[in-house]
């Protein structure tokens, strides 16, 4: 089982940093031939910065669309943010103070996860429109996001497994060697669901989170007025006719 594991993480952290950078790419050469962002929006570049940082915090936009999807979407991100924080002391030797500090909110990050999730879920259920145009792909993503939560926290609760044993095992895939992992079912089931989740990233509507830097209509300034906006297809054009 060690090595089955150490392969599924070696394969499937390949196929998360390749995917997203392939991904990443292509989005970076599709041309943005006009000026199209929704206004009002700032008319300089550090206000589009400040733009991009209010939607990555605060997902300002999306308040101001539905404050149900705002209120769960929101939750569940804050969690995932501190539920990664404190899974860096199974990659960190020795662990970081603000890592060994933040280790409670850790777990309420869990609570919210599942708590997020759960609304997220539901509203695909309970509002018609919402339900009628739900995919299985977006009823997939919930159920692996919340299973991975809530196996999480079934192991911090009810079956508890050797965190130090684990800390070692992807320690040492960090230096190439295969160390022993606990057989513990859930922690099986657990690290399955998130290697899963690792294939299938790249691939999925949660690249929405790397997509927002490149959208127009959120990274360019209102300015069409004082700096004329032209695609380099119409520029070899005036080349040409002039």
């Amino acid at each position: 089982m060690n090595y089955a594991f150490a392969t599924l993480f070696y394969f499937a952290a390949i196929v998360l940093v390749a995917g997203v950078a392939a991904r990443l790419w292509r989005w970076g050469q599709v041309p943005a031939p006009l000026k199209i962002p929704t206004t009002p929006a700032p008319t300089t570049s550090g206000g589009v910065a400040l733009r991009l940082a209010r939607e990555l915090v605060f997902f300002e936009s999306l308040f101001r669309a539905n404050l149900w999807l705002w209120a769960c979407g929101w939750i569940f991100h804050v969690g995932l943010a501190l539920v990664g924080l404190r899974h860096l002391r199974y990659f960190t030797d020795p662990v970081w103070g603000l890592v060994a500090w933040m280790q409670p909110l850790g777990i309420l990050g869990g609570l919210l996860m599942v708590a997020g999730l759960a609304g997220l879920w539901l509203r695909r259920w309970a509002v018609q429109r919402i339900r009628y145009i739900s995919t299985p792909s977006d009823h997939l993503m919930l159920a692996l996001l919340l299973l991975i939560a809530a196996s999480g926290l079934a192991m911090k609760f009810v079956f508890h497994t050797d965190v130090l044993a684990v800390k070692r095992f992807f320690i040492g895939l960090m230096h190439f060697q295969v160390l022993p992992l606990p057989a513990d079912g859930p922690l099986v089931v657990h690290l399955s669901l998130v290697a899963a989740l690792m294939l299938i990233f790249p691939f999925s509507k949660l690249m929405h989170a790397p997509g927002l830097f490149f959208s127009p209509t959120r990274n360019q300034p209102d300015d069409p007025r004082e700096r004329r906006h032209q695609a380099a297809w119409a520029a070899r054009l005036d080349v040409t006719k002039g």
